[in-house]
């Protein structure tokens, strides 16, 4: 596969079929930095699969994917100690947030850059709080998932993903559990982290707001991206 040229995600022919059915067809896009692209389409089309395959959380049967330095090939997903570089290069924010319910919002901020890119905890914890800070959850550090809104949720997951810095921000369905106002702030939150340079990648069915939050927005059909 070519080099990235500075695109922060690039994926070419990528197809899968499930029980026989083609899910993804012929998926090619590129995401650069500091760029929202915005990825649309019916339920079922396959829109979070493929931020699913973009980092390899699940498998595919033909086609390139690459991350950053990293790059994914079909058929089993690798090892987890031959994902680093991807796992540094980018984060993903889940539609249900996927928090940890036993830790605080802190901790699991905190979590993969101490374990998995071994950061020392105080300068951890001081990356976290930022984060937090920087998204309006400052205050709720030390609550737990369940006793967190929707909108704080988001948030501390947004947290989360940015804890170790990735290029690339991948989000799937983020207004899915916000209001009017949330998804505006959530908008100018998006845009802010696409002028730091970061690229993002996000999954909606909501037009008006990808409309007003995106750079570029791509519509899949068929298991094709257009």
């Amino acid at each position: 596969m070519e080099p990235l040229n500075g695109a922060a995600l690039r994926m070419v022919g990528v197809r899968l079929a499930r029980a026989g059915r083609e899910v993804l067809r012929d998926v090619t896009l590129t995401v650069a930095p500091g760029e929202v692209c915005v990825l649309m389409g019916p339920s079922g089309a396959g829109k979070s699969t493929i931020l699913r395959i973009a980092v390899a959380l699940e498998p595919f049967d033909a086609g390139a994917v690459q991350v950053g330095a990293a790059t994914l090939r079909p058929g089993a997903l690798p090892r987890e100690s031959a994902l680093r570089a991807l796992r540094a290069a980018a984060g993903m924010v889940f539609q249900q947030h996927a928090l940890f319910a036993h830790l605080t919002a802190l901790e699991n901020v905190t979590l993969a850059p101490v374990h998995a890119g071994g950061l020392d905890v105080a300068e951890a914890t001081a990356r976290a709080r930022q984060l937090l800070a920087s998204l309006d959850v400052a205050h709720r550090a030390d609550a737990l998932p369940h006793e967190l809104s929707g909108g704080e949720a988001q948030r501390v997951a947004i947290a989360r993903a940015l804890a170790r810095d990735p290029q690339l921000l991948l989000l799937d369905e983020p207004t899915a559990a916000l209001d009017a106002e949330r998804r505006a702030a959530l908008a100018a939150t998006l845009r802010a982290l696409a002028k730091e340079g970061r690229a993002l990648l996000l999954t909606t069915h909501d037009r008006g707001f990808a409309e007003e939050v995106a750079d570029r927005v791509l519509e899949l059909r068929e298991g094709r991206t257009a």
